[in-house]
């Protein structure tokens, strides 16, 4: 018996596949549990149908990461912060920092999306790298600068 498989089965393929298995197991494990449907025509249409539209959502995705890549390589993120002796910094810039300053271009990116490797304790200039989606990472330009009072 041919059926469509919902979800991911170990043994037998991933959500979408069209795969021949015994009509026992089909109709005794697969269906019943929601793992698979029967392969009819239109079973096959509505499958083919939402494929083109993840397709299409994938493909949006894509581009809306790539243009976002594009617009925080154009960024130069400034953060002033406090400098003691030896000019370091009273604490330290993070993520959280990085994620605030970039508010004021406009750009929301979770600082969990930021990587960056470890706190900024030094002025100076940097760049982080910044996972953007779908597989891409962009990259941020940050000068933190010294503020002294």
């Amino acid at each position: 018996m041919k059926v469509i498989l919902k979800k991911d089965v170990k043994s037998l393929g991933k959500a979408g596949d069209i795969v021949n298995v015994s009509d026992g197991h089909a109709r005794n494990y697969l269906i019943p549990r929601g793992l698979a449907a029967e392969a009819t025509e239109s079973n096959i249409s509505i499958l083919q149908i939402t494929q083109k539209q993840k397709d299409l959502s994938r493909e949006k995705e894509l581009r809306k990461s790539e243009e976002m890549k594009k617009r925080l390589s154009e960024i130069v993120c400034e953060i002033r912060r406090p400098v003691g002796e030896q000019r370091k910094l009273f604490g330290s810039v993070g993520s959280r920092d990085i994620e605030e300053a970039l508010k004021k271009y406009g750009v929301h990116i979770d600082h969990k999306s930021i990587l960056l490797e470890e706190n900024i304790k030094i002025p100076g200039e940097y760049r982080v790298k910044v996972k953007v989606g779908a597989g891409y990472v962009g990259e941020i330009k940050v000068l933190v600068i010294p503020d002294e009072k």
